[in-house]
């Protein structure tokens, strides 16, 4: 493997600067030619250009231009901010740029929140990081020149090294001062974010009075803490009537005293100034979505948003580092991305707070709702499976017709429930005062009207017509979306949710199950309906499944680093078996080898672009080059593993394997020979069946969802194999006799 450096100078060859690391992996830039371009090397080795004009050059290394006051407000939401309790905050939001901010970093054992000094720290490492303390910031050891020192830094950075992410607390800091520029803090939290990597500060000041000019600094960080203190307060009371989070009041009277602190410090910014303002942590039992503002040469009155997460009005804690040191000119960490004009904003200033606290309100409802939601979901395939199992083994019975009939549009309904999950969403459920029902009824108004389709046309005769229809809904419909930006798996209760910040675009475990089942599925039934010209159906899902699979893996698209070698197996057996070819092990072999070199190549690839534009698959190219690819691996693995104590889906899982296998494949006690009949009136349902299962277990094997795979997987291809099977013993069942007509008279004579 050619070192980092190489690789780096290879892609800078262009310019007529040379650039080199140091062994910190700081970048060290000598000067061609003056007035033209200088290369800079980013620490994750990608080369980031900037114009030399106005940058001061000493000992060989560019020196910050700018100026970045960060203010971290832990615990401000959108829902906050109020015209006449925090009018500075108001003011910036008519004049800035605003988002919601995924505040995910490493929470404390059993909290799925991120405490003050984790956030801190993740500031100052540009990566997740975390700490054993929850409570406030302890104040730093302050030298007689102003100079301070974090006294817990030590055991900081022992934390990070235990953990999986390995954040390299001090980062921000020390790249600043690296290169000649001055880094200032003002609070003890805003000190872990301006500390080095020894845990030094260059300028402290308990409060913005004791530091009344900001122009000799690069970077000023400032917190304004009234309500994480309010809420710490809170949490060691021992008064019985305290909650574990703030009342109304109390919350609104610390937003007032933040709004002050913020007003006190931008009263003292000097003019051309970045300011950035954030909600860097929770002041609350649960992860909120937080403030994100940005006010400065390069931020105009609109949403703002990043390449971490390409949604419109969202950014992520670790695009703060990425953003000041950008503002700044000097190279930017290897996770987070900057922050970046987006789309316009509502009219007023009420408008925009109104749909940045919706954002926050839906992830809210979704973590309310999503648990019984799936114990619900599980709960009814259970019962519906029992029932199905009894309804395709009753015998001729005057009503065995009619309950076939029902049977059939209850799997399809079934069937269409994962994908209407995700159509849900052009619904605000989450506003409704019940949100849970709201959410059911939303669901099952979708998949009704796609099941009404099914049943819509002449489709509906044949064994895969209303197959073919909701699977091709399900692989059409999440195409589209990943193609347009990936919003109907924002706070979809099968999709991702920003709070949890596990993953912002493209598709995730869940959608990928429905997407892969869904499109090998539809295929299946596009082959059985030109079985007549068989050349044409092999061309067609040829071409259609590349394209699945391609958008799946695709940097701009879906994103999908498991996903893609998952697909391929499946998908490369339903061809083989569609088209009369022999499954062999050196067949699979060979075909999986395919699949890992496609996403390798799809990942390298956009590795090759810049730094900031690289997604997840990118950035694990340079975590295997730098030596941190086992980490991520093993983290992943891990939590496949982990998703095995997922009792609901484990079983249901299991019961709809079991139903598939003794119930519609063997002729049995507690079976029919249901799903072989259907095999002998569309022999491509099998590959379809078979290839849709092989994608789902290599999905479940290779990804950190582990068993939402199959579990999303088989809740649609069971359901559907259910109604061609119950279709096909309606096709097979004789009509019955038309009862014998009386004798007719005889005419003839009587006998003698």
């Amino acid at each position: 493997m050619a070192p980092i450096g190489a690789l780096s100078s290879a892609r800078a060859a262009a310019s007529t600067e040379h650039a080199t690391l140091t062994p910190t992996g700081q970048a060290t830039i000598s000067t061609g030619e003056a007035g033209l371009t200088s290369s800079r090397i980013a620490v994750d080795g990608g080369v980031d250009t900037t114009p030399l004009a106005g940058r001061a050059v000493s000992g060989g290394r560019a020196a910050p231009t700018g100026r970045v006051v960060l203010i971290g407000v832990p615990g401000l939401e959108w829902s906050d901010l109020d015209e006449t309790r925090t009018p500075r905050l108001w003011d910036l939001v008519g004049r800035g740029a605003s988002a919601s901010l995924s505040t995910r970093t490493i929470s404390p054992e059993g909290r799925g929140i991120t405490c003050s000094v984790a956030g801190w720290l993740t500031v100052s490492a540009g990566q997740r990081a975390g700490s054993d303390n929850c409570g406030l910031p302890e104040p730093p050891t302050i030298a007689p020149d102003g100079s301070a020192k974090i006294p817990a830094w030590d055991e900081y950075r022992a934390f990070q090294q235990a953990s999986s992410f390995q954040a390299e607390i001090g980062l921000l800091a020390q790249t600043i001062t690296d290169a000649g520029g001055k880094v200032a803090a003002i609070g003890p939290g805003a000190a872990l974010a301006a500390a080095d990597k020894s845990g030094n500060i260059q300028k402290y000041a308990p409060t913005p009075a004791d530091l009344p000019d900001l122009t000799p600094y690069s970077l000023i960080t400032a917190e304004a803490n009234e309500l994480s203190r309010a809420w710490t307060q809170s949490q060691t009371t021992t008064t019985p009537e305290i909650s574990g989070d703030l009342d109304d009041n109390t919350r609104q009277t610390a937003a007032t005293e933040a709004d002050r602190t913020i007003g006190t410090i931008l009263d003292r910014v000097p003019p051309d100034s970045t300011v950035l303002i954030v909600g860097l942590a929770d002041a609350s039992t649960t992860a909120h979505l937080h403030v994100a503002l940005a006010q400065g040469p390069k931020f105009r009155h609109k949403f703002l948003t990043a390449t971490s997460t390409r949604q419109n009005a969202l950014v992520t804690i670790t695009d703060t580092t990425a953003t000041i040191l950008s503002e700044l000119t000097l190279p930017t960490p290897k996770i987070g991305r900057t922050w970046t004009n987006n789309g316009d904003t509502p009219d007023t200033i009420p408008q925009t707070i109104a749909q940045l606290s919706d954002a926050d309100l839906a992830s809210q409802v979704l973590r309310d709702v999503r648990e019984p939601f799936f114990l619900t979901l599980v709960a009814l395939q259970l019962i519906f499976y029992a029932l199905a199992a009894i309804a395709i083994r009753r015998q001729s019975t005057p009503h065995r017709r009619r309950t076939l009939i029902a049977t059939q549009a209850v799997a399809v309904l079934s069937g269409a429930i994962p994908i209407s999950t995700f159509l849900a969403q052009l619904i605000p459920w989450w506003s409704a005062s019940n949100p849970m029902p709201a959410l059911i009824t939303t669901i099952l108004a979708t998949a009704a009207l796609i099941t009404a389709a099914a049943f819509a046309g002449p489709w509906r005769r044949d064994v895969l017509g209303p197959l073919t229809i909701v699977a091709a809904v399900s692989s059409l419909a999440l195409l589209i979306d990943v193609m347009t930006g990936s919003h109907l798996q924002v706070n979809a209760v099968t999709g991702y949710e920003p709070v949890t910040g596990g993953r912002f675009y493209g598709f995730g475990n869940m959608a990928f199950a429905i997407y892969s089942t869904g499109t090998i599925l539809a295929l299946a039934g596009l082959a059985h309906a030109l079985r007549r010209r068989p050349r044409l159906a092999i061309i067609l899902c040829l071409a259609y499944g590349l394209l699945a699979i391609f958008a799946d893996g695709w940097p701009s698209w879906g994103a999908d680093f498991g996903g893609v070698p998952s697909f391929v197996l499946g998908f490369a057996i339903f061809m083989l078996m569609l088209s009369g070819h022999r499954v062999s092990i050196t067949r699979l072999a060979v075909i999986t080898a395919a699949g890992a070199a496609l996403i390798a190549a799809i990942a390298t690839a956009d590795w090759l672009r810049p730094p900031n534009q690289r997604t997840h698959l990118g950035a694990f190219v340079q975590q295997v080059m730098d030596g941190e690819g086992g980490s991520v691996i093993g983290r992943k693995l891990g939590a496949m593993l982990s998703t095995l104590g997922n009792l609901p889906l484990t079983l249901l899982s299991l019961v709809a394997l079991a139903f598939l296998y003794l119930v519609l494949a063997r002729p049995s006690r507690v079976g029919a020979a249901a799903l072989s009949l259907a095999y002998g009136y569309a022999p491509a349902l099998r590959a379809g069946l078979f290839g849709a299962l092989t994608a789902a277990l290599a999905g479940f094997l290779i990804n950190d969802s582990g068993i939402a795979i199959p579990a999303m997987a088989l809740t649609v291809a069971v359901p559907l194999t259910l109604a061609a099977s119950v279709r096909a013993l309606r096709l097979a069942t004789p009509t019955p006799p038309a009862p014998p007509s009386a004798p007719a008279a005889s005419t003839a004579p009587a006998a003698p």
